[in-house]
């Protein structure tokens, strides 16, 4: 076992979460969404989550902060004669990282990006495993989703809940309809607001997403997701009534024709009720009837 307390010579999957943080000569700072995972057991664990068919060869981590799960991915990337790619938006860390992590960089096995993972362009990368930063987890987490990619990604738990519920659920909304689209979304580990540094406010739930083609289709993506948040912008009211409200937002010119046009059981029910197959027809139905157009 390496001393967990060296640093670039050591080899990868056992630096101690603390001691990078000390040579890193920065905190976490939480003013700028940074909490750093510091539980050695949650973070061994994080690589694993991903499919067993899933394609290491090129792991993609966003906010790498002071390298713990860096450090367990290169493992994982190592082991697979693979590569690790890391967005970092702080250049204290970005350039700490570098420094850490200098054989692997010298050896073609991490490359570390400093910026915005919202405004930089995305490296090709074949799976994603990250403990995103919570303020932009929605964002980044779509534009992930759409790159058909497998997804091992650290939310707010509650955000965690939305993305995995089901129809009827309280949880369910647009978050879950719009996850779901893209893949299969499940909740592989909760953990709690202790194995952070500085604790954040709220408990966190690791995320799998493994891609898959919906039972469905739709023939206008943008169109479907833009009618599926439109809707439950309404969700206490009738279907009915959210698609004659909504049509501002989903860019229909005439929803009383799609009102006209669809099952009466379909309008009688709440947007919160309706499962993304339903929703996906009767997005469907609109884009035929309710003349959209571009928002």
């Amino acid at each position: 076992m390496t001393d967990s307390s060296t640093g670039a010579g050591a080899a990868y999957g056992d630096r101690d979460p603390d001691a990078l943080a000390r040579r890193a000569g920065e905190r976490a700072n939480p003013d700028r969404d940074q909490h750093f995972l510091v539980d050695d057991r949650v973070l061994d664990r994080i690589p694993a989550y991903l499919p067993d068919d899933a394609d290491a060869s090129h792991l993609l981590e966003i906010g790498g902060g002071a390298g713990a799960l860096t450090d367990r991915l290169l493992a994982a990337v190592a082991a697979e004669n693979g590569r690790l790619s890391v967005i970092e938006r702080d250049g204290v860390f970005a350039d700490f990282l570098r420094e850490e992590f200098a054989t692997a960089v010298d050896d073609g096995l991490l490359d570390v990006i400093e910026g915005d993972a919202l405004d930089v362009d995305l490296p090709p990368f074949t799976a994603c495993v990250a403990n995103l930063p919570y303020g932009v987890s929605s964002e980044i987490a779509f534009r992930l989703l759409p790159e058909g990619k497998p997804l091992v990604l650290m939310f707010q738990a509650e955000f965690a809940d939305r993305m995995v519920a089901s129809a009827g659920e309280s949880e369910y909304g647009r978050l879950s309809v719009s996850a779901q689209h893209y893949a299969a979304v499940e909740i592989v580990e909760r953990v709690p607001k202790e194995a952070f540094d500085p604790q954040p406010a709220v408990e966190s739930a690791v995320v799998r997403c493994t891609p898959r083609d919906p039972e469905y289709e739709v023939g206008d993506e943008a169109f479907f997701l833009r009618f599926v948040k439109a809707l439950f912008t309404q969700r206490r009211k009738t279907v009915r009534n959210a698609v004659r409200n909504t049509g501002h937002i989903s860019g229909l010119d005439d929803p009383e024709s799609v009102v006209d046009a669809a099952d009466e059981d379909l309008l009688r029910r709440r947007p919160g009720d309706l499962e993304p197959s339903a929703f996906a027809a009767l997005a469907e139905l609109a884009r035929e009837r309710g003349s959209p157009t571009e928002v």
